[in-house]
């Protein structure tokens, strides 16, 4: 036979390989993709694989990929392992290294993406205001994050995206910024940390364009698209359809596949560009290829088998590995499924084995080494064997049985044995814990949000203790969500799929009610729609909003300011989150401290509770309605912050916390006696809290009190030397005390400990120009612009300083500008009507 030429036989095992007896015509459509040029108006650059689990798309895709090698083609498979742009690309380099195509630039950016990456998250717990012993406080914990998603520092989350448009997370990632881009050695490295995939996919698509001239063809699988489009989706639209990254080469061929059809809002446009493949259960003719494939002949056998199966390629798969004899040996899969999948296999052990892994949602030997309760070694090759089985999908390095399957495993088991059931979740869980214990030892527990590992040994954990019914795991889970309500949408609905998989898995009716209640208003309201749906159930609706207007921020400035000084984009209230609640599931529950029958009776109540069985405790009601403060406050609405805040100190009358943070709020609507009330009673409760004596100091000012607020303020300061918004208003104190050099000396200090605040150089210029040192004035506001080129206060009164100077030009150009940025501006209107009037003179 000639060199190179492929033989028949080999012909024949390509075409019979796996099933290729099945889907034919998206076989051959796509195949055929191939021997169109991509000049054809034939020819598709897009295929997207859709329809219901189990139909076969990850077997379709996969097939693809072998398809396109034949073709030559470069080719790289991405799942949900992937859980974001720059985790797609690092998926990308490493199919692509194996293939022989290195591609050098873009690993080097992902590996510079990583080190920026850790450095802003460090930098960003760093920029907090340490709590008194130096630690970030939990308030400041959840500031930084709203800061970082802000930033787009945390994959997936968007903190109160309910309730906040991207330009009012300004609060929490103002100074941030700052910092990162004061940390970093290049604009570069900000936006590749700020916005990664701006920087990384115009790398990508030169890395392409050059390899394209080695290979034929380049094609990119993007499975589970149900999981990652919420990522990729807008990203590869931009990739394929603009020009924003660079120009990619027309020999580049994607194919997606998920559960849902192709969103035609995005890619109607592309639809001559495309081609939408929904996938059905296989028809009788490719049905009966699959078992024939597999050897499974006999008429009555495949009859049976089509009966029972509907088609489905999961099912067709499990029976005709089982190689059934007759239609006696293929069951019903609605009465008896897992019998079917396990009949055949007569080893006692590897049964035990199957069904005890169908309990955990995902499978990695250690966790299936607790699950199959066996020593190592047997578990080891037990897990290999599980490992083969048809219905055990690769996720990674781990694995998870098919729900088809996994269903009713998990029933089987549950109604067969309780007290079985129950010991094998409790052993899972107390595995979970060890391991999270582990994670946690050492570290700041207000980090363990953003740790990807720490969230999902603790999400196994809840599981399987949801799953054990132990009476106390869903007020724990419950209460882990309003924390994870505070990282954002993606973590919140981690925590709520936990309470729809755990309550339909072991069939307990208030579990499931809740998380029924809490996934449907997550998608309608954000994390705020969830904590009303935790109130409401709690009884405790979410309160009205109070008729008051919120008070333009600046206007308690005195009128030799303008405004206050204050930014557009910086807080002038301590609008800084409280504490977190205590430690999740703080004591050891007892899952074997106590008789079998008794727990199982524990158990069947666990089991058969409702929604409103559940009581949440006082001090996580208060949490809740502290968040939405938080989140209410924001945006800028102090007045039902005011309300929320109200509702929590109902419920904790005497936590010190709340009651500052509800004086800081009234001080921002102006309630500046009921302020003073709620302060005085915090720094009572708790005279080491800085927060409170600085809003206290402020307030007092406010109602005319220099010398109490003096007073409040070098409290607040001998607490915390280096708190930049005390100082400040230590400041403005000094100047109401007719004290210029005790001003200057503050904000001297501020601009000191916080180089990087607009406001704190803004307010420093207005003290120059006060003291005539209106040369000087100008070099602060120019700093404070270069910070924060949007501060209509700093054109303003850099103005006014130019003014004073005679440079009538450079005046008017920067109070123009104030009054662009700010046109209802009154004090800059004033003073451009002083500039103009002696220009006119």
């Amino acid at each position: 036979m000639a060199r190179g030429r492929i033989s028949l036989q080999e012909r024949v095992r390509r075409r019979t390989r796996a099933g290729l007896v099945a889907r034919s015509a998206e076989r051959e459509l796509f195949q055929g993709n191939f021997a169109t040029s991509p000049e054809d108006g034939r020819h598709r650059f897009l295929f997207h694989v859709h329809g219901t689990a189990g139909v076969g798309k990850t077997r379709l895709v996969k097939e693809f990929e072998h398809l396109a090698r034949e073709q030559g083609a470069l080719t790289a498979y991405v799942d949900e392992t992937s859980g974001s742009v720059p985790e797609v690309l690092e998926a990308v380099c490493r199919q692509f290294v194996l293939q022989g195509h290195r591609l050098k630039d873009l690993e080097r950016m992902l590996a510079t993406h990583r080190e920026r990456r850790h450095e802003a998250e460090t930098a960003a717990l760093a920029a907090l205001d340490p709590a008194p012993d130096g630690a970030p406080s939990a308030g400041g914990m959840a500031l930084a994050r709203a800061g970082l998603a802000g930033l787009g520092l945390v994959p997936g989350v968007a903190p109160f995206t309910a309730v906040l448009a991207p330009e009012q997370l300004a609060h929490g990632a103002d100074r941030l910024r700052s910092v990162l881009a004061a940390r970093f050695r290049s604009h570069e490295d900000v936006r590749l940390v700020l916005d990664p995939a701006s920087v990384l996919t115009p790398v990508l698509a030169d890395e392409l364009d050059a390899v394209a001239s080695d290979v034929p063809w380049i094609v990119l699988l993007l499975d589970t698209y149900e999981r990652t489009g919420p990522f990729l989706d807008a990203w590869l639209h931009d990739l394929l359809t603009t020009d924003r990254h660079g120009a990619l080469p027309d020999t580049v061929v994607v194919v997606t596949a998920g559960q849902h059809p192709a969103d035609p809002a995005r890619w109607g446009t592309f639809a001559d560009f495309m081609t939408s493949l929904q996938l059905q259960p296989f028809t009788e003719a490719e049905a009966r290829g699959l078992l024939a494939e597999r050897g499974v002949t006999a008429e009555p056998v495949v009859a049976e088998a089509l009966r029972l199966t509907g088609g489905l390629p999961v099912l067709l798969s499990t029976i005709a590995g089982t190689r059934p004899a007759g239609p006696e040996d293929v069951t019903d899969p609605s009465a008896t499924a897992v019998e079917r999948f396990l009949k055949w296999e007569q080893d006692p052990g590897r049964r035990f084995a199957a069904l005890a892994g169908a309990l955990p949602r995902l499978l990695d030997a250690d966790v299936f080494a607790v699950a199959a309760d066996c020593d190592r070694d047997r578990a080891e090759e037990l897990y290999a064997w599980v490992e083969t089985l048809p219905f055990a999908d690769r996720l990674g390095g781990r694995i998870r049985y098919h729900d088809i399957v996994r269903a009713p495993m998990l029933r089987l088991q549950r109604g067969r044995s309780p007290r079985g059931w129950a010991d094998g979740h409790s052993r899972l869980a107390h595995a979970f814990r060890r391991w999270r214990e582990q994670t946690e030892s050492g570290r700041d527990t207000g980090t363990l949000w953003l740790d990807e590992t720490w969230c999902e040994l603790r999400l196994g954990e809840l599981y399987h203790r949801l799953c054990a019914a132990d009476p106390t795991a869903l007020p724990d889970a419950l209460r882990d969500l309003v924390e994870a309500c505070d990282q954002g949408e993606a973590l919140a609905a981690r925590w709520v799929r936990v309470l729809e998989d755990a309550g339909r898995d072991a069939g307990v009716p208030g579990v499931s009610a809740w998380g029924d209640r809490l996934s449907a208003a997550l998608p309608s309201g954000g994390t705020q729609a969830v904590l009303d749906t935790l109130l409401d159930r709690a009884g405790h609706a979410p309160l009205p909003v109070p008729g008051r207007r919120p008070v333009r921020r600046g206007d308690d400035g005195p009128p030799t300011t303008p405004g206050g000084a204050v930014p557009v984009d910086t807080p002038d209230f301590l609008g800084e989150p409280v504490g977190a609640g205590p430690t999740p599931w703080d004591e050891e529950p007892d899952f074997a401290g106590e008789p079998a029958d008794v727990g199982w009776m524990q158990g069947e109540r666990a089991r058969l509770i409702t929604p409103t069985d559940v009581t949440l405790p006082a001090p996580l009601l208060a949490r809740i309605h502290r968040d939405r403060a938080l989140a209410h406050a924001a945006r800028g609405d102090h007045a039902t912050a005011v309300a929320e805040l109200s509702g929590a100190l109902a419920l904790t009358p005497d936590d010190a916390r709340t009651l500052a943070l509800r004086g800081e709020y009234l001080r921002a609507v102006g309630l500046h006696a009921e302020a003073v009330a709620d302060l005085e009673r915090a720094t009572a409760l708790d005279p080491a809290d800085a927060y409170a004596w600085a809003s206290l100091g402020a307030t007092r000012l406010a109602l005319g009190h220099p010398e109490g607020a003096r007073t409040a303020l070098d409290r607040a300061l001998a607490l915390q030397p280096d708190y930049t918004w005390a100082l400040v208003r230590r400041a403005r104190v000094a100047r109401e005390l007719g004290d210029p050099e005790g001003r200057l000396a503050a904000l001297d200090r501020a601009v000191a400990v916080d180089p990087d605040s607009a406001w704190a150089h803004c307010e420093r210029g207005d003290a120059l120009r006060a003291a005539d040192r209106d040369q000087e004035a100008l070099a602060a506001y120019d700093r404070a612009l270069a910070l924060d080129p949007g501060y209509a206060s700093a054109y303003a009164s850099r103005g006014v300083a130019h003014h004073r100077l005679g440079r009538l030009d450079e005046a008017l150009a920067d109070l123009d500008r104030a009054l662009e940025l700010n046109p209802s501006y009154a004090w800059a209107l004033e003073r451009r009507d002083a500039v103009v009037q002696d220009g006119d003179g």
